[in-house]
């Protein structure tokens, strides 16, 4: 007969794949507050098995009959209170609960980083925990949430909804945007960016595009100014943490060992890479502020995606580089 812990967790799988389903399915209307239901009981389901496992009780001291609250479970798994894993999932929490009431499309752009976020710590802890491996039961593409990229201003927010529901979605927004400015870590939230660049150089294009001067469509360049802390958020090391984290979580083979004889993402790699790739001097990538090189979540994603198309990148690119050496 199953133990009670191993049902609490295979249920839990089944409500984070669920989630997924449900968030990354076009047709869906309800998928931030169905995605926020099935991540939160995910995570309960999970961190209840844990702490049975660990020999204790999931059940109030005086309510022998009730279990207790996601939260609860939290602050019992996750001891401190500014960790950047609970304090993301003490925001998902706040969501799930207000979406019993009403919630707007236009929350999905505030919270969408911080699902990112979940999805990722959800993998690395339930094999941290449990020792079950997400990726062998869904693909790797479904682990990446198709965002609504439709942001509106406070402005907009205003004239669009009523005083009421405007200042809750504006004090949320706020809220969260003063978290990211004090934390960086990719366990509180993951920034999803969408950039459309036209260039000149084919080989630098992800695909191809023709102008039409017959056309009904018209478009016009435009220039955007930027404030570079927006964007430029992580430190060389949370470039580090954010590519081993993914390179976990979601199973991709990386084949490097360093001088210790470990199989990791260091310092050493992304110097390497960005020397090969010159991404200091990409703009996309990085931003010097005061003689202090802040890097973009694109790095981190760049990274990841030439790893998947060669996990002997680096082995590759330290050949070249010795083959250049040897030309001069």
């Amino acid at each position: 007969m199953a133990k009670i812990e191993d049902k609490l967790l295979d249920k839990s799988v089944e409500a984070f794949i669920l989630g997924l389903e449900i968030y990354n399915k076009p047709t869906i209307k309800y998928r931030v507050e169905g995605f926020s239901f099935f991540i939160c009981n995910a995570w309960e389901l999970m961190l209840k098995s844990k702490i049975i496992k660990d020999g204790n009780t999931i059940y109030y001291p005086n309510e022998p009959d009730r279990t207790i609250s996601l939260l609860e479970a939290i602050k019992k798994v996750y001891t401190d209170k500014r960790q950047p894993l609970r304090i993301n999932l003490e925001k998902i929490i706040e969501l799930r609960n207000i979406s019993t009431h009403f919630v707007t499309d236009d929350y999905e752009i505030v919270y969408a980083p911080f699902f990112q976020a979940s999805v990722l710590n959800f993998i690395e802890q339930i094999q941290r925990f449990h020792g079950r491996d997400i990726t062998k039961l869904i693909s790797q593409s479904f682990l990446t949430l198709s965002v609504n990229q439709n942001e509106l201003t406070t402005e907009e927010i205003r004239a669009k909804y009523s005083p009421e529901m405007a200042n809750k979605l504006i004090n949320v927004k706020e809220d969260l945007e003063v978290l990211q400015k004090d934390h960086t870590s990719n366990d509180l939230y993951i920034p999803i960016r969408h950039e459309l660049i036209i260039t000149r150089d084919k080989e630098s294009a992800d695909f191809s595009v023709a102008i039409d001067r017959d056309s009904d469509s018209n478009v016009r360049y435009l220039k955007e100014l930027i404030n570079p802390n927006h964007k430029f958020t992580l430190s060389f090391k949370n470039v580090i943490r954010a590519v081993n984290k993914q390179i976990k979580t979601k199973n991709i083979s990386f084949k490097y060992i360093d001088s210790k004889g470990d199989n990791t993402f260091n310092s050493y790699t992304l110097n390497l890479l960005n020397g090969f790739y010159n991404l200091k001097n990409d703009n996309k990538y990085c931003y010097e502020f005061a003689e202090t090189h802040r890097y973009s979540q694109q790095i981190v994603n760049f990274i990841i995606g030439e790893i998947q198309k060669d996990a002997n990148l680096i082995e590759k690119i330290k050949n070249a580089m010795a083959n250049e050496r040897k030309k001069r």
